[in-house]
């Protein structure tokens, strides 16, 4: 005789099992979001942002998307500051690529990059981080070179 336990187990992943695929992945959490700012001489902007801390989701990024919040943004840490460039291919918006050195500071913009393109965009110097946020967003709050950019990976101060 099986045990009741055993048996309920098995059939609660029968009913799993039988869930259409998005069902179950509507129930789990979506992407984590931390909190960032940039201070801009019209004073901070907040910002909510998926970190891309590893090789598979700094490859993946903004890739497949139709559309992104302007209280959204993805930053891509890469740890140890190096110059980057980033492309568009599968990228369907566009974007603002703000690069950021490893003090805080904002080194330079990418503004409006064009959807799809693989011409990259340089970051211009050695940098720690990438944050995109939709085109035309960073023009709005008036971010420039120089601002600093709030945030866990960077230093106080």
């Amino acid at each position: 005789m099986s045990h009741p336990l055993v048996h309920r187990r098995a059939v609660l992943a029968g009913f799993a099992a039988l869930a259409a695929p998005g069902q179950l992945l509507a129930k789990t959490a979506g992407p984590v979001l931390e909190p960032l700012s940039i201070v801009t001489a019209r004073g901070p902007v907040s910002f909510q942002v998926e970190i891309a801390a590893d090789d598979q989701s700094r490859a993946r990024g903004l890739m497949h998307r139709r559309s992104l919040a302007p209280d959204r943004g993805m930053l891509f840490d890469f740890h140890t500051p190096r110059p980057v460039s980033f492309w568009m291919r599968n990228t369907y918006i566009s974007l603002d690529m703000i690069f950021i050195r490893a003090d805080g500071r904002i080194l330079s913009i990418a503004r409006n990059t064009v959807p799809l393109s693989e011409e990259g965009v340089p970051s211009g110097g050695p940098v720690r981080a990438v944050l995109e946020l939709i085109g035309g967003r960073s023009a709005e709050i008036g971010a420039l070179p120089g601002d600093r950019v709030i945030h866990r990976i960077f230093p106080r101060g």
